[in-house]
């Protein structure tokens, strides 16, 4: 279990990253004119990640889960790889990528990259990530819980990043 709290600790180090990489990345959004959509969603969404790192603390620790290795190998390695592709994500967008949505006018879309196949890959890593965390170490639970919520906040959100992209380019959703 002490392994799994220090993996779960670097992933909440990795989130203070991308938090740190989305608030410079707001900054010059919005000195070009960005627009942010979707405030409300937000804070729910602040919710269930911290909700998520915690939850796998605490259903590991409270209902003493064990370490599966042909489980918890795998669903590390798809950590990893949730990881890797969020990074990538952030790297083709450049200082578009935000946790938040905000739209610049006038750039391009972004079509390099994971964007290439998928339109919002940094949504596939967040539900694979949300669900393998909690599995490494058997908090299936957690693993549930964040999968539906995780479901219902992203259809919200894609919804609303959908609609921001479109109007920037002047057609409707």
């Amino acid at each position: 279990m002490i392994w799994y709290t220090v993996l779960v600790l670097a992933v909440a180090a990795e989130r203070m990253a991308e938090l740190a990489v989305a608030r410079r990345n707001a900054r010059w959004s919005l000195a070009r004119g960005g627009s942010e959509s979707g405030q409300a969603h937000y804070p729910a969404m602040v919710l269930l990640h911290t909700g998520l790192l915690a939850g796998c603390l605490a259903e590991v620790w409270a209902v003493d889960r064990p370490f599966v290795p042909a489980v918890g190998w795998t669903m590390l390695a798809v950590v990893a790889a949730a990881q890797a592709l969020r990074w990538w994500c952030i790297a083709t967008l450049g200082r578009q990528w935000n946790t938040r949505v905000i739209v610049v006018p006038g750039l391009p879309q972004v079509t390099g990259g994971p964007y290439r196949w998928l339109r919002h890959p940094n949504y596939v890593a967040v539900a694979a990530e949300g669900t393998a965390l909690p599995l490494v170490h058997g908090a299936w639970i957690t693993a549930a819980a964040f999968t539906l919520c995780n479901t219902v906040l992203l259809t919200a959100r894609i919804r609303c990043e959908e609609a921001a992209l479109a109007a920037a380019r002047g057609v409707r959703a």
